[in-house]
């Protein structure tokens, strides 16, 4: 057995990559009807929606519903629009930063009330700041992608998908 600079022994069974449970089901084409819906909502929430602070809230909901798909995959196609990694990275905290924009912030913290939806809904102070800052399309974009997101992230949860692991780790 080989062991490194900390003791610990390495070899395959430490240094390999644990792979994911397999999938339950594909659901595009176990009901393709639904997934081509599905496609389309998430078309028609985007459209006139900020790239950023979409790809923002598609991340963040994703961390916090645990889909590691959609997480691997919006803060992939963030870093394609130019996010920093420190942005990125301090999404789990964005409110600690200030690496986030008025808008960004506020679509943030709508988009966590709106992910954890407790007992009173969406605060009044969370909602009312998104309005100030969002015009109206804005604003039901805004909403219809925190909607969006969430479904997706419950079929990814519970179709157990799995993001692939890429050759460069980006």
């Amino acid at each position: 057995m080989i062991t490194t600079s900390t003791g610990m022994p390495s070899g395959p069974d430490h240094d390999d990559l644990v792979p994911a449970h397999a999938p339950r089901m594909v659901l595009g084409k176990a009901a393709p009807d639904f997934y081509k819906a599905m496609i389309a909502l998430d078309a028609a929430a985007s459209a006139g929606l900020d790239p950023v602070i979409n790809e923002l809230v598609k991340a963040r909901a994703s961390q916090l519903n645990g889909c590691a798909f959609c997480v691997d995959l919006h803060l992939a196609d963030a870093r394609k629009l130019g996010l920093t990694e420190q942005k990125l990275n301090g999404l789990t905290v964005w409110w600690e930063t200030p690496f986030y924009t008025v808008r960004e912030r506020a679509a943030l913290a709508l988009t966590e009330a709106v992910t954890r939806l407790g007992e009173r809904g969406v605060p009044d102070d969370v909602y009312d700041e998104a309005a100030r800052v969002f015009d109206e399309e804005e604003l039901a974009r805004l909403i219809a992608m925190c909607v969006t997101i969430n479904a997706w992230n419950r079929i990814g949860v519970t179709t157990r998908l799995s993001p692939a692991a890429r050759p460069d780790g980006v």
